[in-house]
């Protein structure tokens, strides 16, 4: 089967990820972007320019034909919110976007809406064991709340219209083209700058773009799919300190890792009002991938070690 597929933030870092792998697989992609030609070669862009798709009716593209819509166009997680009300900001784009993402594709006749969650809609640790999609939902910020309030509204709208509803919550995303702390990080190592993350045992789990991506098509076509939540991640969860020492070697680059306790680090992020991100960094974070693997038969295609050195080669030819 030819797949035709809408992609919200197309033009984003898993966005044009997903748009590849479609076309690879000989399907179409209309993609939802805010200015022209920022997509990837192939792509039928849509310029949707309005805020939180107010006017996604209007914009919609017609008389083409779509099987499913992946909406990853997102209001993301910011470190530095300067909103008076960031809760209030989020839900506007996370929960209300969304949905008339989803109430548009659904009048034009697509069957299935992909919605690309994150797992802060379930928290930023672990209760000591890898996180199922059962855990009860504990989200520590605005960003995540939303999210969990995405996934309720949406699978409501399911139930209502019919329309096919899949969650996907991944962790962090990595791969070619990553911004924000992955990249900061890359930046230091390349730097040869000491880190104090050597005596850092917490294990986190991560999700290189290719294998996202993978999961996001196995979730549009797969007829297990519909109406559930599913964790993805690469098949390892690494620790802090070895995802360290893995990209220095990748990176050609020295491994200066200092030994600071845990204790230590929460001292300083107490007296830097920086606490929330020491605790996110010393802490386990992991993903327990089994539904997806038994329901979906989905396994990553790439293993952590390719996904690491594909993301050091692009490194290595853009800085």
């Amino acid at each position: 089967m030819t797949l035709s597929v809408v992609v919200s933030g197309a033009s984003g870092f898993v966005g044009r990820a997903v748009s590849n792998v479609v076309i690879e697989r000989g399907g179409s992609v209309i993609g939802l972007v805010r200015r022209s030609q920022t997509a990837s070669p192939g792509v039928q862009e849509r310029i949707i320019a309005d805020d939180d798709f107010v006017d996604i009716g209007a914009g919609w593209p017609r008389n083409q034909k779509c099987d499913v819509v992946i909406h990853l166009a997102a209001r993301v997680h910011l470190m530095h919110d300067t909103e008076v009300d960031s809760l209030a900001a989020y839900r506007k784009t996370n929960v209300g976007g969304s949905l008339r993402v989803a109430s548009a594709a659904h009048a034009a006749g697509v069957r299935r809406f992909v919605f690309v969650s994150s797992i802060k809609a379930l928290g930023d640790r672990d209760p000591g064991r890898p996180l199922r999609e059962s855990d009860e939902p504990g989200p520590t910020d605005p960003y995540g709340v939303s999210k969990r309030e995405a996934e309720n509204a949406l699978l409501h709208y399911g139930k209502e219209t019919g329309m096919e509803i899949v969650i996907v919550r991944p962790p962090l995303v990595y791969g070619p083209g990553v911004r924000a702390n992955f990249l900061q990080l890359m930046h230091a190592i390349a730097k040869g700058i000491p880190l104090p993350l050597g005596a850092i045992t917490a294990r986190r789990s991560l999700i290189y773009v290719g294998n996202l991506a993978s999961a996001l098509i196995e979730c549009a076509t797969n007829p297990a799919a519909p109406g559930t939540i599913f964790h993805v991640a690469d098949s390892f969860d690494l620790s802090v300190s070895e995802l360290v020492r893995t990209l220095a070697t990748q990176l050609s680059a020295p491994q200066r890792l200092v030994p600071v306790p845990a204790s230590w680090l929460k001292l300083v992020g107490n007296l830097t009002g920086r606490s929330a991100q020491i605790e996110r960094l010393i802490g386990d974070l992991r993903l327990d991938c089994t539904r997806a693997r038994e329901m979906l038969g989905w396994n990553p295609p790439y293993s952590v070690e390719q996904g690491l050195s594909k993301t050091a080669v692009w490194y290595r030819s853009t800085y």
